[in-house]
């Protein structure tokens, strides 16, 4: 019979993949509302401001995940 090995995900980790979930599902329902039509172009730039700081923050965030992945 096959056993499972649980790895335990370290603390801080968790934290980061956490925020990383929230992020991606933030990211995503902005490009859904980008999609939109009949958007004004002021929406439109005040999505795209939120998307740009939203993409960077997962371009980020990811970076911190990879670094506590290979301590």
């Amino acid at each position: 019979m096959a056993t499972t090995t649980e790895i335990q995900l370290d603390v801080t980790l968790k934290v980061l993949l956490n925020e990383l979930k929230e992020e991606c599902s933030r990211c995503s329902r902005l490009i859904e509302k980008i999609q939109e039509k009949n958007l004004s172009g002021e929406e439109v730039e005040e999505l795209l401001g939120e998307l740009t700081a939203s993409v960077t923050h997962l371009s980020s965030q990811s970076e911190s995940i990879k670094v506590e992945i290979e301590e």
